[in-house]
């Protein structure tokens, strides 16, 4: 079933591309440009089950796509030059990039990239992932699973074993650990639980594998065309916590970066994003606590009036389901936003 959701999106994508019905569009329904949105940016294997695969995209893409959107007038722009462009009322072909969580692949092998182009980039750093004091559920998980034939699981009454001996069998594993951990696991336990099941120790698990180090986040902070936004502490999803829970996650995240850049971020991406995980209350936290702009992974391209709305802005991601270049027109024509968001164009929380 999703296999074939994921064809009739692709479908969609590349019939809104070759009838020429997105260039028409564009014009119409995305007149302020976009923020696209990036997570791991890299050649490596990173998904040996593939269930994580629509995160990543290659170097290689990331040139072609820079390329084909500067070629079509695009600007590249910070997202404080965005921001100051809508509160102009001129933003018009402004793309703003964004990156999330502070993967190493951002630095050694996405940056020699935006050097290229002289694309302005923002990195939003989750000092959890970045200490190690959290690692990313979904990678442990897929890696855990990856490298086992039998697994032994804790649940509510006791333990299942689950036998995952082929490919196959191993990816469903997966997505039933990420299911019961996201559906049964309350995000502030899911630490302990991949412990016990044996998917991280304290004494084999380094985050800097994954992750840059605080020292070259320093670096890239230095860098030009670098911004570097926040992501909360801990990558929780603010929506399972309490208000004052949710406000500490946000305002840590700020301070704790403060702490160890010497600068403190004016820009926050609202961990995973959707309407499950980021809505009203948590655009008004981002508000209170003093970012200038706050992102979600709502679909959805920029338009005027979201010179109201910065701490709700959308973004169109751009993932490893989507790696050819009609696919991406498509999805920044403006054309899918309404289809993705039950009809609307202006896309909030």
């Amino acid at each position: 079933m999703i296999d074939a959701r994921m064809m009739a999106r692709k479908l969609m994508l590349g019939g809104a591309y070759w009838s020429g019905a997105a260039a028409i569009a564009q014009p119409h329904l995305a007149r302020a440009g976009a923020i696209l949105m990036f997570h791991r940016i890299t050649d490596r294997v990173s998904s040996p089950l593939g269930v994580n695969n629509h995160l990543t995209i290659t170097p290689e893409f990331l040139d072609a796509l820079l390329n084909d959107l500067r070629s079509r007038g695009n600007v590249f722009v910070s997202m404080d030059e965005l921001l100051e462009a809508l509160a102009k009322g001129r933003s018009r072909n402004l793309i703003a990039i964004t990156a999330d969580d502070g993967w190493r692949d951002n630095f050694t092998e996405a940056l020699p990239v935006f050097e290229a182009y002289e694309a302005p980039f923002c990195v939003y750093i989750a000092p959890g992932l970045t200490s190690g004091s959290v690692a990313p559920w979904w990678e442990v998980l897929e890696d855990f699973v990856a490298s086992r034939d039998r697994i032994s699981v804790p649940i509510e009454n006791g333990r299942i074993e689950i036998e995952c001996h082929d490919l196959s069998s191993k990816r469903k594993a997966a997505d039933r650990l990420m299911n019961h951990l996201l559906a049964h696991v309350a995000d502030a336990d899911q630490q302990d639980w991949l412990r016990e099941i044996g998917a991280i120790s304290a004494e084999t698990y380094d985050p800097s594998e994954r992750f840059m180090t605080w020292d070259e986040i320093q670096e890239v902070q230095g860098h030009r065309l670098a911004t570097i936004g926040a992501h909360t502490v801990n990558h929780y999803n603010l929506s399972k916590l309490t208000t004052e829970e949710a406000a500490r996650e946000i305002l840590g995240s700020a301070d704790v970066i403060e702490a160890k850049l010497g600068r403190r971020p004016r820009h926050l991406a609202f961990p995973y994003g959707s309407h499950r995980a980021a809505g009203a209350r948590e655009a008004v936290l981002a508000h209170d606590v003093g970012f200038a702009s706050a992102v979600t992974t709502r679909h959805g391209v920029l338009h005027p009036d979201h010179a109201k709305h910065l701490h709700a802005l959308p973004r169109v991601s751009v993932n490893g389901y989507y790696q050819r270049l009609p696919y991406v027109r498509a999805l920044m024509s403006g054309l899918i936003t309404p289809l993705a968001n039950g009809g609307r164009r202006l896309v909030t929380v």
